[in-house]
């Protein structure tokens, strides 16, 4: 072992692991500071990510390792890797190749709350954002869907049905589109509303599935039926 190695491991012995064997990390990107991301790792995730140049985490969920980029090929390369004063918290400096977000956002920090004290008023727009983000309770089935589906594209857990339509590539998804597009019109031309729902819904869910493979967000086909809308009529 070199002194380098030595060293390093020495320092990983003094870091203050919680409970479980675990610091949170967080991921910035190395040129423009942005936070990417924040995960966990445990002891053998830190020394591979040292190793390897690349980062690599302890999944809390599946209790198991993961490489990031692993299967997406949005890896992240370090630059370095800091602790906090407390020795409990990592900051990990990276060159990313992709985005960091399993929705295909640069960073998972892509939403934002409204800061107390600021009202609708003055804002741009603030009328129409006031009721998206009331409506937004009837479509948070699809962001979770959507959620879940990258998780299944990155982790590929055995038996499940995503990761079947994963691996067999955008051929097999787009075939099962069209199936689903057309079992839709069949329950339409019946006028069997439960039909209907039932085949609506696998369509929409394989809708997903394809965008999850082609890198596109929901949020962008969300902006482009909203600009859309924007636009004035010409009837």
């Amino acid at each position: 072992m070199s002194q380098i190695q030595n060293d390093a491991a020495q320092i990983i012995e003094q870091l203050n692991w919680n409970e479980a064997g675990l610091l949170p990390a967080i991921v910035q990107d190395d040129k423009t500071q942005e936070v990417l991301m924040m995960a966990y790792m445990n002891r053998e995730s830190l020394k591979l990510s040292l190793e390897s140049g690349e980062t690599w985490f302890w999944s809390r969920s599946r209790g198991e390792l993961w490489h990031k980029g692993g299967t997406s090929g949005n890896t992240q390369a370090i630059s370095s890797i800091h602790y906090d004063c407390d020795a409990d918290t990592l900051l990990v400096k990276v060159k990313p190749e992709g985005p960091a977000c399993h929705t295909g956002e640069v960073s998972c920090f892509y939403r934002e709350l409204p800061l107390g004290g600021q009202t609708a008023a003055g804002k741009p727009g603030a009328d129409a954002e006031a009721g998206a983000a009331a409506d937004s309770g009837r479509f948070a089935v699809l962001a979770e869907l959507e959620r879940i589906i990258a998780e299944r594209e990155a982790e590929r857990p055995e038996g499940a049905y995503t990761t079947y339509l994963f691996n067999k590539g955008v051929d097999k998804i787009l075939k099962k589109v069209g199936e689903e597009t057309a079992e839709t019109i069949i329950a339409a031309k019946n006028k069997d509303n439960a039909e209907l729902r039932l085949e609506v819904s696998d369509l929409i869910y394989h809708l997903l599935v394809l965008l999850q493979e082609r890198k596109l967000p929901l949020d962008e086909i969300m902006a482009e039926l909203s600009a859309r809308h924007e636009r004035p009529r010409r009837d």
